[in-house]
């Protein structure tokens, strides 16, 4: 087995985390077709274990091999039954984690966040949820009928395992992969019939289709940069047979595009997903806290300011713009909700972070303003 350890030995030297480390991993495997199914599978759980941890692993010794450290942190991310047999970590000090080492750089966390808890959190891939968008019983019956577990967070949230093979399973428009916390946004929503909604972020459409559910009669507009995004957002509304929102290709960070796009309208409520670190979804993506440059921060924090005082510029009076962040840090939340306050004179109504820690889930940030 010693031909893993060369593998993963290459993984390690080429990977430099300017590629999603699951997208290097697929192509890495295609280049190396020998790999079986096994292989790749260990080969991932090494990988991943090591970009969650292995900046603060401390022993006694002052120096250990790459295979003991990685040894180490397979054990404490809990994949120690993974490693091939012939390789044990026996000749280890009893790993101690240094929390520090793992994220060195002095950045405060927002309110409802305890740095301790958010970084442990990184020694475990969060799991799979799945919001229900109807049938309930038939989709819980799918489920047990495969034997897939599932633990109900609320009435429509089910947690299930990571892998597992849902789309084998369930009708497609049955359900939409969607994170506990961020299924937890629509609690802020409380949308009417006939208003006007713009989702101005609006990605792959994840908040976009939670509106529809929760209101199918509001009326909807959606902007992304990426044209490839918006075509994928208007697939989705057709698989769950939902009116496809008036769409635009705009860069929203730029007033003069998001003037061109709009022109005068104005909505009832907008919904600003701003990008963002991501810092509080790094569970599933360890890679980008291991290589995270703090400069991006202040690069994000400028970019949220823009965007969400560009796009306030179309809310009417008495509209709410709901500013939303999947980042832990203040410098992207609380301080960019006060920069939002200082220049566009809106009134800050409420503010909270959706932890999702405690249930394996990721964590948000979320701002509700009115304008006055």
């Amino acid at each position: 087995m010693r031909y893993i350890w060369q593998h993963i030995k290459a993984i390690i030297e080429k990977y430099d985390g300017s590629l999603p480390l699951a997208h290097f991993l697929k192509n890495y495997f295609k280049q190396h077709p020998i790999l079986g199914s096994r292989d790749r599978r260990i080969l991932s759980a090494m990988a991943y274990s090591w970009y969650r941890c292995s900046k603060g692993i401390s022993t006694l010794e002052l120096e250990i091999g790459i295979e003991t450290r990685l040894a180490v942190c397979m054990k404490l991310c809990g994949n120690e039954k993974m490693l091939p047999p012939a390789i044990e970590a026996a000749d280890a000090s009893e790993p101690q984690l240094d929390l520090g080492a793992l994220f060195p750089i002095d950045l405060s966390l927002s309110a409802g966040i305890d740095k301790e808890s958010w970084l442990r959190s990184m020694l475990a891939q969060p799991h799979l949820f799945i919001r229900v968008r109807r049938d309930m019983g038939k989709v819980t019956s799918l489920l047990n009928g495969k034997q897939i577990p599932f633990t109900f967070v609320n009435d429509n949230c089910l947690q299930l395992p990571n892998g597992a093979k849902i789309d084998e399973v369930l009708p497609p428009d049955t359900y939409a992969v969607q994170d506990a916390s961020s299924q937890k946004t629509g609690a802020f929503f409380h949308p009417k019939k006939n208003e006007l909604w713009y989702d101005c972020c609006s990605g792959a459409g994840g908040k976009s289709l939670l509106l529809r559910d929760i209101q199918p009669g509001v009326r909807l507009t959606v902007s992304d940069t990426r044209e490839s995004i918006i075509h994928n957002l208007k697939q989705r509304f057709k698989l769950y047979r939902l009116e496809p929102p008036v769409a635009y290709v705009t860069d929203v960070s730029d007033a003069a595009l998001l003037s061109r796009a709009l022109g005068s309208k104005q909505f009832d409520n907008i919904i600003c997903d701003a990008p963002c670190s991501g810092s509080g979804t790094w569970a599933r993506t360890p890679e980008q806290l291991y290589f995270f440059d703090p400069a991006i921060v202040e690069k994000f924090s400028s970019l949220q300011k823009t965007i969400a005082i560009n796009v306030s510029r179309h809310l009417r009076a008495g509209g709410r713009l709901i500013y939303i962040t999947c980042s832990v840090f203040k410098k992207e939340n609380e301080d960019v909700a006060d920069e939002i306050v200082k220049t566009t004179g809106m009134k800050l109504t409420q503010t909270e972070l959706i932890n999702g820690i405690n249930i394996g889930a990721d964590s948000m940030f979320i701002a509700q303003f009115e304008k006055v």
